[in-house]
């Protein structure tokens, strides 16, 4: 097959790893499924830039078992490869006609972790040594590979990411027997933390991981629990929350058995509407653990352990800390304005900014948007 012709099963297949991070902003922008069933998203990195970024499978063949993954290795689908040289040259030759903000790579696990692993450092090999590309590279790290091959990663890589999939290895155990939880996943985070921690060789380098959320039974205290730990004993730079694709799993995993089982269509044609926003409640808290000072404590689940759908996590706090407001729009720290529904990082510093040479009269004084003036104007005053 010609290159191009790969690449369009192979980065199709991409899709199934989503590393995407939805806007909680701009409705256009949250990732939706299309007509034709494949994901539509912006490509965000782990620095908070979006742009169009080349992202492939250098193989869909797979030994693993991942039993959410139509990939998975007893699933019948059409197998092929790309070689490092042909994916390599074609992103340079495609460079030049169109700019791209870099290289997503990843891949099947074809033979052994550290098998594939070789395939996409030479990759990343013939990009820095040949082409002398000096742009943005996205590693994968497969589960289970050596730290030899995690070192010579870190040391092309622009980032680098191994998806933790499930808080835990009993939820991990609902979806794969081939892979080790202790070992291949966690194991590999805490390397690639430690050879990335400040003061470090690599501490240059990126570091991100991805939950599969709703494929096994997992909640959101226990994903946001240990996201919690990742950003603060860790220092992971980036996670993200991947709803699971219904329909593309193995029947027996909890995420399919709870759609069976469902009297309401959790997955109708138009879009997986209450995973999805699920997704999307878990990235807001994300945002209040990383931009607003937020704590693990700090957030409120229900019964079961599962941030609320019909609202957002920082209002809800609001809803629930009554003695917390008003707020004094003239003396209120950083940390107290951060708590104010409507008023994100930067309104905080424009607030900060303006009184330090002009007294505050009214809100109207800050120019703020007007429906987030209307959100904030109930927990303030001058």
């Amino acid at each position: 097959m010609e290159t191009v012709s790969k690449l369009d099963i192979l980065a199709r297949d991409a899709q199934y790893d989503l590393s995407c991070a939805c806007s909680t902003k701009k409705p256009e922008e949250h990732r939706k499924r299309s007509d034709t069933g494949s994901w539509v998203y912006p490509v965000t990195v782990a620095g908070g830039g979006s742009g169009i970024m080349l992202k492939t499978l250098l193989s869909n063949v797979c030994a693993n078992d991942c039993k959410y993954c139509p990939l998975r290795e007893c699933n019948d689908t059409r197998r092929l490869s790309i070689q490092p040289e042909e994916l390599a040259r074609f992103f340079i030759e495609f460079q030049a006609k169109r700019h791209l903000i870099g290289l997503f790579l990843s891949s099947g696990v074809v033979k052994d972790p550290d098998y594939t692993m070789d395939r996409l450092i030479a990759t990343a090999e013939i990009l820095r040594s040949r082409y002398r590309y000096r742009g943005y590279i996205h590693m994968k790290i497969i589960p289970g590979a050596s730290t030899t091959a995690m070192d010579k990663a870190l040391s092309l890589a622009s980032a680098v990411s191994l998806n933790i999939e499930t808080p835990g290895a009993s939820h991990f155990s609902k979806l794969s027997e081939a892979k080790h939880y202790d070992t291949d996943i966690i194991g590999g985070i805490k390397y690639l933390s430690e050879r990335t921690a400040k003061g470090s060789q690599y501490s240059k380098v990126t570091t991100t991981s991805q939950f599969i959320v709703g494929a096994s039974d997992e909640t959101d205290r226990e994903i946001l629990n240990y996201t919690w730990g990742m950003y603060k004993r860790l220092g992971y730079n980036r996670l993200y929350y991947s709803a699971y694709q219904a329909g593309l799993g193995d029947p027996s995993i909890p995420g399919e058995i709870s759609i069976s089982k469902s009297s309401e269509a959790l997955f109708p044609a138009k879009g997986n509407t209450k995973l999805l926003m699920r997704e999307h409640r878990l990235y807001q808290a994300d945002y209040l653990y990383r931009q607003y000072g937020f704590t693990f404590q700090d957030l409120l689940f229900d019964d079961v352990g599962n941030l609320d759908l019909s609202v957002d996590p920082k209002l809800l706090w609001a809803h629930n800390h009554p003695e917390f407001f008003p707020v004094s729009i003239a003396k209120a720290s950083k940390h107290q304005l951060l708590r104010v529904p409507g008023i994100g990082p930067t309104l905080a510093h424009r607030i900060l900014a303006y009184r330090r040479n002009t007294p505050i009269g009214s809100l109207e004084n800050l120019r703020m948007p007007r429906h987030l003036l209307e959100k904030a104007r109930p927990y303030l005053i001058r």
